[in-house]
């Protein structure tokens, strides 16, 4: 399929042919969402704690006699029935990452960029480049494109200058190739590549 190229003024830069087994795939709810998740989950902090009733701090003493009270037999007021007490089974920290195949999570990414490119929110760009490193001539940029939230991919590495103007814009964010990925694209509404951002991307999943 063919895109066509433009410039950071706007201005027509050509076209390019795009990959039909990368932007041209029919894009599936189901493999989204489980490479989202995989995504999601294995960046989870898993930190939530709770304490046992070895844990909590009163004393271990039993607290009445055995038999004859009439009521419940107890040891000591750590008990997970007492408000205060330990916690049964609770939450301990632990990874919540789980394991998803190279091959599938290529393909998730192949559908993320099919289904920019099939929803018309895919740009091909010429260069993201900037003579200087200044925020406002980007904003100036954006604002004219009609970018709001917008993920920019470009080639093995970013400019420098790019990517310190685009530092504190709201809504613009950069990445060179390698970090792109599914979450991140599917959750802007514009996704822009520039023309090494798409050599390095076929040649990554091909």
């Amino acid at each position: 399929m063919k895109a066509d190229v433009i410039k950071l003024d706007a201005a027509k830069a050509g076209s390019i042919d795009l990959d039909d087994a990368i932007f041209g795939l029919e894009p599936r709810a189901d493999i989204l969402h489980r490479v989202v998740r995989w995504q999601r989950a294995r960046t989870q902090a898993g930190t939530h704690k709770v304490k046992t009733r070895s844990e909590t701090s009163y004393s271990t003493k039993k607290i009445y006699r055995q038999k004859g009270t009439g009521g419940a037999r107890h040891g000591d007021r750590n008990a997970p029935i007492f408000r205060g007490g330990g916690i049964y089974k609770g939450p301990t920290p632990r990874s919540h990452a789980h394991e998803l195949t190279k091959k599938f999570r290529a393909l998730g990414l192949k559908h993320a960029l099919s289904a920019k490119a099939n929803a018309g929110e895919l740009i091909v760009i010429d260069t993201a480049d900037l003579a200087e490193a200044k925020t406002a001539l980007l904003a100036k940029t954006v604002k004219e494109l009609g970018w709001k939230r917008v993920l920019i991919i470009d080639g093995a590495t970013v400019n420098e200058n790019f990517a310190i103007a685009a530092r504190n814009l709201d809504g613009v964010d950069i990445l060179p190739s390698m970090g792109a990925n599914v979450y991140d694209i599917l959750k802007r509404d514009t996704l822009v590549i520039t023309k090494a951002g798409i050599e390095a991307l076929e040649a990554r999943l091909k």
